[in-house]
């Protein structure tokens, strides 16, 4: 008896109490996470600033003209941005062509008509598109094979890709068939000029 009163003694002479939290270098290493996220955050804005201060040759977006005519499709859905044609991740920054948002598409005898609530809208004249087509990706947004409507067009010497996805995917592909028909027409009336 007196061996195992021995043995707890000595198990209870090796057990310590459990270790108190330092919450000094817990809020330390808090407040050091919190500036390296701030800093990383602050970087990213400045990068993107620099890339619309490099984009600054970029003319104005033209605007709705007073009379586009008549309506051949509407399309609500999500602008994804616009990328210079051809490299689906230099993404276009300047007048606020980088920025995402809704957007209600508007296709009218004039041209492509882009209103995006919250942001910058712009107006494509039929003269200046180029091709309509499916694709599966732009700059920050990658979709299944055919899940984005992406519209070629040209802006002062540029090529632009603007990626847009319907809320009803169905639509797409009208909206292919549809721009490239007027593009088709388009360019024959300026050949014939």
């Amino acid at each position: 008896m007196t061996s195992l009163i021995s043995i707890a003694a000595d198990i209870a002479a090796e057990q310590k109490s459990a270790e108190v939290t330092d919450w000094a270098a817990r809020i330390g290493w808090l407040v050091g996470l919190a500036l390296f996220i701030a800093l990383v955050y602050w970087l990213m804005r400045e990068g993107w600033k620099w890339r619309g201060t490099l984009q600054g040759d970029l003319p104005e977006l033209p605007v709705v003209p007073s009379e586009p005519g008549a309506v051949r499709l509407t399309m609500t859905g999500r602008y994804h941005g616009s990328t210079t044609a051809g490299q689906w991740l230099d993404r276009i920054v300047a007048h606020g062509l980088g920025t995402r948002s809704r957007v209600e598409l508007t296709l009218t005898d004039a041209g492509l008509d882009v209103v995006r609530p919250g942001a910058a809208d712009f107006f494509v004249p039929v003269e200046q598109l180029r091709e309509a087509r499916l694709d599966k990706g732009i700059a920050g947004k990658v979709l299944t094979e055919g899940g984005l409507l992406v519209i070629t067009w040209e802006h002062g010497d540029r090529l632009i890709d603007s990626g847009f996805r319907s809320d009803h995917a169905a639509e797409h592909n009208e909206w292919v068939e549809t721009l490239n028909h007027m593009i088709d027409k388009s360019s024959d009336t300026e050949g014939a000029r």
